[in-house]
């Protein structure tokens, strides 16, 4: 296995169990499983535990990504973030779809779906990461 995609499971593997530990604390003990209303609009709960661990993985995976598995790139900082952004954005689609589809179509547990959006997702990531953020 070369040591870049070891550095990048390692990495992601760790910011990946953190977003699922976060998503479920939020889901299950900060939101309670019920809706969070906000003066503009309503989430649901899955949604706003999503949006809740994505606040702490987004900053924590792009340091990573930076510093630990593409950091022999020769791309400026200033160049990789508006890019790492776009892939993120491209993520925060794929988990809201996912998550829309696993919850609300398929009646599945939160968690359970989120940790199953999570397989799309990372594919996602690595190769995006890979040939358009850090190539």
């Amino acid at each position: 296995m070369p040591l870049q995609t070891f550095r990048y499971a390692a990495c992601g593997g760790g910011n990946t169990i953190l977003d699922i530990t976060l998503f479920y604390i939020s889901y299950n003990f900060i939101l309670h499983k019920q809706l969070l209303v906000t003066p503009v609009m309503t989430f649901s709960p899955h949604i706003a535990a999503f949006l809740m661990s994505f606040c702490v993985t987004f900053p924590v995976g792009f340091f990573l990504s930076r510093y630990v598995v593409f950091e022999g790139r020769d791309v400026r900082k200033r160049e990789q973030l508006p890019k790492y952004m776009v892939v993120v954005a491209g993520s925060i689609l794929l988990n809201y779809f996912f998550l829309k589809v696993f919850i609300e179509t398929f009646g599945m547990y939160a968690t359970l779906a989120k940790i199953c959006t999570t397989f799309f997702v990372v594919a996602f990531s690595y190769f995006s990461q890979k040939h358009f953020t850090f190539k």
